[in-house]
């Protein structure tokens, strides 16, 4: 048996989490002088809420330890597990990676630990490619391959209502030099595949150019493919994702379509109304 783990900035829904037997290991949110789990001693909903009340108070992020990671691999080793797959948020806007990577090195079974080159749904799916992957008996190779395969045709596209989360969160990369001073503006961006960096896309000055720049960017960007895989998150507004999943829905025909309010690590980078599409496609 392969376990595939993760961190929480997947995004991935608790029901596909449970059914697949995915273990995720929280990354950390720092309030004040509180310390929560990443969606599990704070969830989306209250932190949205709580970050919309006082604009001006935010919280900072960090990446779980080593021993986080230590503690994941010690029981997939005592569950019984062969190998264990570990992927991770972008190496470029986190150090999960390295603290799994050193993890791993002490581990009781093999780990293979996997840069992402994303977050969010960039990570989710590859992690829910490898879970069923595993799920069907693959080894470890056949395991890193159907995350691998995904990886190859994954785009992920975000459309921000403010430049300012992604500036303090330090998350934007060139982006910022793009972007210069102009932060009243609504921002599109992207995740690189070869940099796991936030890259931009188009500048837009009003939220609806903002939504239909998002609709069209991606659909260009699934051409060609006859299979997709679609994942819809939102920064707390569930209402406009439905309404951008369903104009998905009847352009692309998915194989499967996810709805995702993104969790309070992202969120504190893209912040309250933020919208993102991710997905990736089979020939």
């Amino acid at each position: 048996m392969i376990k595939i783990i993760t961190d929480s900035t997947c995004d991935i829904p608790a029901e596909l989490i449970e059914k697949y037997g995915i273990d995720v290991v929280p990354c950390y949110l720092i309030w004040g002088n509180e310390q929560y789990r990443d969606r599990v001693d704070l969830q989306p909903e209250e932190f949205y809420r709580r970050l919309e009340a006082d604009p001006s108070d935010r919280p900072t992020s960090s990446q779980p330890l080593a021993s986080d990671f230590a503690r994941s691999f010690q029981k997939a080793f005592e569950g019984g597990a062969s190998a264990a797959v570990c992927l991770t948020i972008s190496s470029a806007m986190s150090g999960t990676f390295q603290s799994a990577t050193i993890a791993a090195q002490e581990a009781p079974l093999p780990v293979r630990v996997i840069d992402s080159h994303g977050p969010t749904m960039m990570l989710g799916w590859q992690v829910l490619a490898a879970a069923r992957a595993a799920e069907k008996g693959a080894d470890l190779a056949e395991v890193v391959q159907a995350a691998e395969q995904v990886f190859k045709s994954i785009t992920l596209l975000v459309a921000l209502e403010s430049m300012s989360y992604l500036e303090s969160g330090g998350r934007v990369g060139d982006a910022v030099r793009w972007l210069g001073k102009t932060l009243s503006i609504k921002p599109l961006v992207a995740v690189s595949r070869e940099s796991g960096k936030v890259v931009p896309v188009a500048l837009m000055r009003t939220h609806k150019a903002l939504v239909e720049g998002l609709l069209k960017h991606f659909l260009e960007s699934m051409r060609g493919f006859s299979k997709v895989y679609v994942a819809v998150m939102h920064g707390d507004a569930l209402a406009e994702a439905q309404q951008l999943a369903a104009r998905l829905a009847a352009e692309l025909n998915p194989a499967e379509l996810i709805i995702q309010i993104t969790g309070p690590v992202l969120g504190l980078n893209t912040g309250p109304q933020a919208l993102a599409v991710c997905a990736y496609g089979e020939d």
